[in-house]
């Protein structure tokens, strides 16, 4: 752990705080009033970020239904509730983890596409989910990292395998 100081003007706090953020776990940010340039002196508690926190997708998707099964799931789960109306977390992480799982065949076979920009906002939205549901530290269940952290930020669909397999593990 190390402490980052930073003197800049107020304008510009939030794009210097957001470039840390993409580099380093950062904590609280304290600031006060810089005595010479009148702009801010920003505090800020940060740790490197882990090599590679979360699990690999072979790992995560391990036991998962087919891609197709899993799409003639979610989609009988969206024809149940026209509009997207309550569908609930695990219509949104299966979606995601699904999504995920296409974008990365279509990375394994070079074949360009939206799907990673698809399973990106799936994963968001599952984050957005999973944050306005308040979960305790530990996460979902055990995992390391909440919606809000940095890492969970950086790389959402990060999130997704470690919520899935966490989720697999505890529905078997």
């Amino acid at each position: 752990m190390f402490e980052i100081r930073v003197i800049c003007e107020t304008p510009d706090r939030e794009a210097v705080v957001s470039g840390l953020r993409s580099q380093f776990n950062i904590g609280r940010v304290r600031s006060s009033l810089s005595l010479t340039s009148g702009g801010e002196r920003l505090y800020i508690t940060a740790d490197l970020p882990a090599a590679n926190p979360w699990p690999a997708p072979e790992q995560a998707y391990a036991v998962a239904p087919s891609i197709v099964r899993e799409i003639g799931w979610t989609a009988r789960a969206a024809a149940e509730r026209p509009l997207y109306t309550d569908l609930g977390r695990e219509f949104w992480l299966r979606k995601a983890a699904v999504l995920d799982r296409i974008a990365l065949a279509d990375d394994r076979e070079n074949a360009p596409g939206d799907a990673a920009e698809a399973a990106t906002k799936a994963a968001r939205r599952l984050m957005d989910l999973d944050s306005a549901s308040g979960l305790g530290p530990s996460g979902h269940a055990d995992g390391p990292y909440v919606p809000d952290h940095p890492e969970s930020t950086r790389n959402p669909r990060g999130y997704v395998r470690q919520e899935y397999a966490i989720w697999h593990k505890n529905n078997q």
